[in-house]
């Protein structure tokens, strides 16, 4: 039971922050595209991550091809605008950009997070992001103080779901594997901590069949809720 764990590390985008929340800036911007937009923007940044870790996936210093996360979210939208025919002057592309800077949360992360931390369990963020972008992201969900480490990939320069990335949280708290619990809302990175050998909990939000491809996660909700459904808040 996630009672028995006492570290959980979560990924940020579209686990804690709501990716798809820019379609309200994003239809104000361009009226009645704004869904389209915001889907094809997050399928293209995830895609450009996994273009560059698989181009040099063994790079000892990481990918030579290596950009920041918030470089590969700007390229991403550049094309995304493009595809769809919308205007992609650097006037919008900036207004879009600092809508994702600030990111929503959903509506349970905070309580939950805080529920966790008030219950003395060591909490983590291992997202692909970058660590300006991160910070800016946790400060604007007024979710400062509340995580043990907010950790990104940048001395790595690599991206989920290489190995290497889930190493990270053991550099950054030595301890047991069985004692970890990774908690995500992208299947792909389930899957991939699944295949790297932690216990895992998915949050579909969508209520999706999980992947085909390899193990089931341990648990699974509809929102971090779940967690606490299953004891994890429990001090």
């Amino acid at each position: 039971m996630p009672s028995d764990f006492d570290t959980f590390v979560f990924d940020a985008y579209g686990t804690l922050f709501d990716v798809y929340s820019v379609r309200v800036a994003a239809d104000r911007i361009y009226p009645g595209r704004g869904e389209a937009l915001a889907k094809l923007w997050r399928d293209k940044q995830v895609e450009y991550t996994r273009l560059i870790s698989l181009a040099d996936p063994s790079g000892a210093h990481g990918s030579r091809h290596y950009m920041t996360f918030w470089e590969i979210t700007e390229r991403a939208l550049d094309f995304s605008l493009r595809a769809l025919g919308l205007d992609a002057s650097r006037k919008h592309q900036s207004e879009l950009m600092a809508q994702y800077e600030r990111l929503s949360a959903f509506p349970e992360v905070l309580p939950v997070i805080t529920k966790l931390h008030k219950a003395g369990h060591q909490l983590f963020i291992l997202s692909n992001g970058n660590q300006a972008m991160l910070d800016k992201a946790v400060t604007s969900a007024e979710l400062s103080g509340l995580f043990h480490r907010v950790i990104g990939v940048d001395a790595l320069r690599q991206f989920k779901i290489l190995p290497a990335v889930y190493d990270l949280i053991f550099q950054a708290n030595p301890v047991p594997r069985e004692r970890v619990l990774f908690i995500s809302s992208n299947g792909w990175d389930v899957l991939g901590a699944n295949w790297y050998g932690l216990n895992t909990f998915w949050v579909n939000r969508q209520g999706l069949p999980f992947e085909t491809l390899g193990p089931v996660p341990n648990f699974t909700g509809r929102d971090l809720g779940g967690l606490l459904a299953l004891g994890a808040g429990q001090g």
